[in-house]
Order: structure tokens, then sequence, then C-alpha cells
């Protein structure tokens, strides 16, 4: 037994040997501001809420107009647990290259599922209204339900059990912004980030929902309207047809 412990000691010596050379080796061949960037490098986070989603946090006052999901935990909370969380391996294709999904189990906010099936009870509730996102997009035809004519506290929407996290990469974002010419300012940490959170969406399935047909038509309407440029596929366009005929979002 002693000398297991001795060797064990011995290797464990030898191996913080090793690192304290290492880093000595480091510090003489590295200037000190190559190190601080390696050093930022391995903490740099993958992921970070893009400004066009603060909306979707109720510390930013557009979450008040908001139809969607919004979330009582801050930003840099948020950003915290799922890129702890964040694993490349984990990335799921969306409806173009610079487009990914990342489902993440949700345990850790309230937020509940705001899409319900038309039924011909709850018919009756829905209503249409034109909207545009930001001011300089077109406002396009949406139809969903009054939270507070299919929502009560007999009748809550059930908390998500995923999150799906709609991720554009940081060349698309700079991209858009500047067919939009919206001069947003970006910290270093946003900037180094390869991909920004553009839309959180809660739901309770581990896989995308379609998105909206009217969304995939704002798309295919070009960077300089608020949409991403990529072309509308019929098929993709079908099934979103398909999907959203039967459903609605609750605002």
């Amino acid at each position: 037994m002693k000398a297991v412990l001795l060797l064990a000691l011995t290797q464990s010596t030898t191996s913080a040997f090793q690192i304290a050379s290492s880093s000595r080796h480091l510090v003489q061949r590295f200037p000190k501001q190559t190190i601080s960037k390696i050093v930022r490098n391995m903490s740099q986070k993958a992921l970070v809420v893009d400004p066009f989603c603060f909306r979707q946090f109720a510390e930013h006052e557009a979450s008040k107009s908001y139809h969607g999901t919004v979330f009582s935990t801050s930003i840099a909370e948020f950003e915290d647990i799922v890129n702890a969380r964040y694993d490349e391996a984990n990335l799921k294709d969306g409806y173009a290259p610079f487009c990914k999904h990342i489902f993440i189990e949700n345990d850790f906010t309230n937020a509940q599922v705001n899409v319900l099936k038309i039924t011909d009870e709850n018919e009756p509730f829905l209503r249409c209204c034109y909207e545009a996102r930001t001011e300089k997009e077109l406002p396009v035809l949406t139809r969903y339900f009054p939270k507070h004519l299919v929502v009560s506290p007999s009748n809550p929407l059930p908390v998500a059990k995923y999150i799906d996290l709609i991720l554009y990469s940081r060349e698309q974002i700079k991209k858009e912004n500047a067919a939009m010419e919206k001069n947003k300012s970006y910290t270093e940490e946003q900037e180094a980030a390869p991909w920004g959170i553009v839309s959180i969406k809660a739901q309770d399935v581990d896989y995308e929902i379609p998105m909206t047909p009217i969304t995939a038509m704002r798309n295919a309407l070009g960077k300089e309207e608020g949409g991403s440029g990529v072309k509308l596929e019929r098929e993709k366009y079908m099934e979103a047809f398909r999907y959203w005929n039967d459903h609605a979002t609750v605002s």
C-alpha cells in the first residue's frame, strides 16, 4: 500500500512540475497580451443573446409590447446557463446554412408553451392583425389567440419541457444589420461569440416546429425588408402550412 501511495504521489508531483514548467515556458515564449487573449478565448461564450431577442426578456422595455414568450430570468443568467450546456455536437440544422438550433431541457425557467391547437371550442377566439417586429420591417398579417380569452387560473398554459434556441451566425447577423442600416453596438464579448440567439421558443418537443408561413415569406423578401434573403422552398412552406393551419400562437 505504501508503495502504491508513493507511486501516486510521485506521478502527481511530476504532473504538477510539468504543468508549472509548461506555464513558465508559455510566459517566456509569448507576450502578456497574447497570453491574456488565450485565456479570454478559453472562457469565451459560444452563445450570446442578440439585441433582436432582448424583447423576450422582462428586463427590457421592448418586452412589454412583445406577444411571445418573455423570460423573467436575466439575460446574463440565461447566457451563463445555456453556455454551460452548450455542445457543438448538438447543433441542429435550421432553414439555412447560417441558422442552427439547440434544444435544451427547460428546468430553469417558468416559460410556458404558447401555441395551441385550433379546436371548435377556441376557434371563435382567433384574432388577426398586421404586425412588424421592428420599425424597419414591413408589417405582415398574423393570427393569434388573445391570452386573456383562452387562458385562466383553472386552464393555464403548461410549462414548456424544452427550449429551442434559434441561432444565427455572427456573419449573417452583421449582413442583416448592414442591409437594414442598423447601427447596433456590440460588446467585445458579443462580437467574439460565433452564434447569436435571435429567438427562443418554449415548447414540449425537442425538435424544430416549422416557422409560420408568413415568416418564411418575410425571409424571402430579403434583408432590406427584415428577412434573411433565403429563397422560399415550396416543400418547407407546405410543411409549415400543414402545421400552422391547425395551430396558432397565444399572446
